[in-house]
């Protein structure tokens, strides 16, 4: 203890380690220590902030990325880097996520649309006020509000914007999306279904396949919807519906019980005098 007071051997360990802490800061990545505002005679300074809120973005740095952008939207109205600003807030609140985020990027979005309907990315704007609400879906036996929002926005998409290049990604998410609603109605028929009560569930499964053909879960669909047609004594309706698992589907864990299903309605069917 005295030897430490008195700055004896203990003494250069601790300047080794304040060294090593003074230099571990001074690597520090230095977009952080970077001023927020363009450095004074900047000829471009909304580029400035535009091409730094980009490296922030990036990097995932969203906060920064914010504060760049906003300077732009704010201070440069006549700025040409202004609507991909006002695009780039957006894009920070949605890659940092959260709910309130979210929110926040939806508006982002919306007002870009209201005030620039015809810009040469608003198919992108479109796009993203989509995803904003895609993001906050639920799981499928939880409220679908978000689901049904997304699935808005993505039509909105897809009826202004046929031809842009974005589709075949939009494409994708929407059938996420859309699977999602699909599976949240199928579940409640399977529960009315377990609680045998076969015409809501008939309903269910029935409205499931009219709004969404293209369900990905179709087969579970199909082989409790033709259960619940030949509980109720309804073998001629529910045949078709086996039948159309088996053709439609290579691999499914109803497969089996449906062949043995199938033979056996065909084999209680009446023969034909």
């Amino acid at each position: 203890m005295t030897d430490f007071l008195r700055g004896g051997p203990l003494r250069p360990a601790i300047i080794v380690l304040s060294a090593t802490i003074v230099a571990t800061l001074m690597t520090l990545p230095a977009c952080s220590a970077r001023p927020a505002t363009p450095p004074a005679g900047s000829a471009q300074p909304d580029r400035f902030l535009f091409d730094r809120g980009n490296e922030a973005l990036k990097q995932e740095q969203w906060t920064n990325a914010r504060t760049y952008f906003i300077q732009i939207v704010d201070n440069y109205p006549q700025s040409p880097v202004r609507p991909d600003a006002k695009l780039g807030v957006g894009d920070a609140y949605l890659g940092e996520g959260g709910t309130e985020n979210l929110v926040l990027a939806s508006n982002e979005f919306r007002e870009f649309l209201t005030f620039y309907p015809t810009h040469p990315r608003a198919d992108y704007a479109q796009y993203k006020l989509a995803m904003s609400h895609f993001r906050q879906m639920r799981a499928a036996e939880r409220d679908q509000t978000e689901t049904r929002a997304a699935l808005k926005e993505f039509d909105a998409f897809f009826d202004r914007y046929a031809n842009s290049a974005l589709t075949p990604e939009v494409k994708q998410n929407w059938r996420v999306a859309r699977d999602r609603l699909s599976e949240s109605s199928y579940r409640i028929g399977l529960t009315y279904y377990r609680q045998r009560w076969y015409p809501g569930a008939i309903e269910r499964f029935r409205e499931v396949l009219r709004d969404d053909p293209g369900f990905t879960g179709r087969d579970g669909t199909y082989f409790y919807l033709a259960e619940s047609l030949a509980r109720t004594d309804k073998r001629a309706e529910a045949i078709p519906y086996f039948q159309r698992l088996l053709d439609e589907f290579q691999t499914s864990e109803f497969l089996e019980d449906a062949r043995k299903r199938l033979e056996e309605l065909k084999l209680q069917e009446p023969a034909v005098q």
